[in-house]
């Protein structure tokens, strides 16, 4: 038995399909399309589900009931989501890799126990951000070989559990990630034990996963372009072999910094979107602006990530000729031409980016810029969602580590992650633990009702004042719009 961070490891296991599927008794291979090599080696997308149980828990009921449900229902799952059960693997005389699942391969589940504060971890408490990382399973890569997706069940004493995943984002993108958790919970909180021997749980359509990658036609060869971006790829830590699947190591979580959640309420995105409008005349003349033609897009997430981007740039003391990219991943699927089924099982997500220098975030009106240039963006990938795709890795990628600070947001808050509920009820908390000091993640509030949730790493003093930046904002806007 192992211990680290208030943390026992119990059972290191490999969950394979469930042997009624046909399908998990034979060899299965799917391409990768270039939505997918757009992210070949990016670092593992990590997600940690806290699960707090009305009842006192105890060690004997989670053994007995909770864990033999959570590890067959994940088995009858994997069934349905054959190929995650596979690896990310390059034959020699392939162009680019596939995902291939043989008879017998598996999911990685990491079994854990924690005595640490699971009320602090589930709560929206600011917290040191190496505290969320045993929660979280390693995936496995290699040379060769890249797993697809790990997963981890820590047990709380009498409080709850959490279930942690790691995911490659050369497979799977957030959409799709989603819909096989919510599969998984779906099908644990129907099961029952006379199951065993009757019919499994059927999926209902909107869980069940789309395959066939013939749907996302590439005219323009954009895979093997991507293949060729990256093998020009030359940045610390990345393997010099381009044929490599290791991934590229991400900075890591550093001891000194915090994570904190903040909630914007329906009224504050309300209020928002009321003081964007009575600003958005005055800033479109003084920039010159066709305000009467170029209305602002005021969703939700944009203002969210606008206040949130316009936050972080000052709290960080980012200075004002500093270059920044800032951005967000759009999903693609309702975008094409033709549209792909919205159950469509792989990455379908476009990069979607601003360059500009700090200053023009940092002045007063930085926030209606943001939302500006967020406009412009939304509004070109409604037109053409492919249009510059051929040369957008390359671009981002160009960006030489140290010249300029890339802040994007993680997740988002149309997924529907509070919904995963495995039959003891919804999540207490969600978090995405792979974002670090330069990152921003967003989710749909657990209280629902149009809020969303804003996850944030920084230092504890940067910390502090973006917290006071963050609240007295919202304060000044709440007051002037009545």
């Amino acid at each position: 038995m192992a211990s680290t961070h208030n943390i026992k490891l119990l059972e290191i296991c490999r969950v394979t399909p469930s042997s009624v599927s046909t399908e998990s008794s034979t060899v299965l291979s799917l391409p990768l399309t270039f939505f997918d090599i757009y992210y070949l080696k990016f670092p593992p997308v990590k997600r940690i589900f806290f699960y707090e149980l009305t009842d006192s828990i105890t060690p004997s009921f989670f053994n007995s009931v909770i864990l033999p449900k959570l590890k067959y229902t994940l088995s009858i799952t994997l069934s349905h989501f054959i190929p995650i059960a596979g690896n990310l693997t390059w034959p020699a005389d392939a162009a680019k890799p596939i995902i291939l699942y043989t008879p017998n391969d598996g999911v990685s589940l990491t079994v854990a126990e924690s005595n640490a504060d699971f009320d602090h971890l589930a709560s929206n408490q600011t917290h040191d951000a190496v505290e969320s990382q045993p929660y979280v399973p390693h995936l496995s890569t290699s040379d060769a070989t890249a797993s697809i997706l790990a997963l981890q069940i820590t047990f709380f004493p009498t409080k709850g559990f959490s279930i942690g995943y790691a995911i490659n984002h050369a497979v799977l993108d957030g959409r799709s990630i989603a819909m096989f958790m919510k599969a998984w919970a779906y099908i644990c909180k129907e099961y029952e034990e006379e199951d065993k021997i009757h019919n499994h749980p059927m999926l209902p359509h909107e869980l069940t996963p789309f395959f066939d990658r013939a749907v996302v036609q590439d005219p323009e060869g954009l895979d093997i372009e991507y293949i060729r971006n990256w093998s020009g790829i030359k940045w610390a830590g990345l393997d010099a072999n381009p044929r490599n699947l290791k991934l590229v190591s991400s900075a890591g979580v550093a001891g000194s910094t915090v994570h904190s959640t903040f909630n914007l309420s329906s009224k504050d995105i309300m209020k928002l979107r009321q003081w964007t409008e009575s600003q958005w005349g005055l800033v479109s003349k003084e920039k010159d602006i066709d305000h009467q033609t170029e209305q602002p897009h005021l969703s939700t997430f944009v203002l969210a990530y606008a206040y949130t981007l316009v936050c972080l740039v000052k709290a960080r003391g980012i200075e004002s000729e500093r270059k920044i990219l800032y951005g967000f991943s759009a999903d693609c699927r309702t975008r094409l031409v033709p549209p792909i089924p919205v159950n469509y099982f792989g990455n379908c997500v476009g990069a979607f980016g601003v360059f500009t220098e700090a200053k023009a975030l940092k002045e007063d009106d930085g926030f209606v810029f943001v939302v500006s240039s967020l406009t412009e963006l939304i509004k070109g990938l409604e037109k053409c969602v492919l249009e510059g795709a051929k040369e957008k890795l390359a671009k981002y990628m160009s960006v030489e580590p140290g010249t300029a600070d890339i802040i994007w947001v993680a997740g988002s808050n149309r997924l529907g992650v509070y919904e995963v509920d495995f039959g003891w009820g919804r999540p207490k908390k969600v978090e995405i633990a792979s974002i670090e000091s330069n990152g921003i993640s967003m989710t749909e509030s657990k209280y629902g009702a149009g809020g969303v949730e804003i996850g944030v790493v920084l230092k504890q003093n940067v910390m502090e004042i973006f917290n006071c930046l963050f609240i007295t904002g919202l304060q000044d806007v709440h007051s002037t719009i009545i």
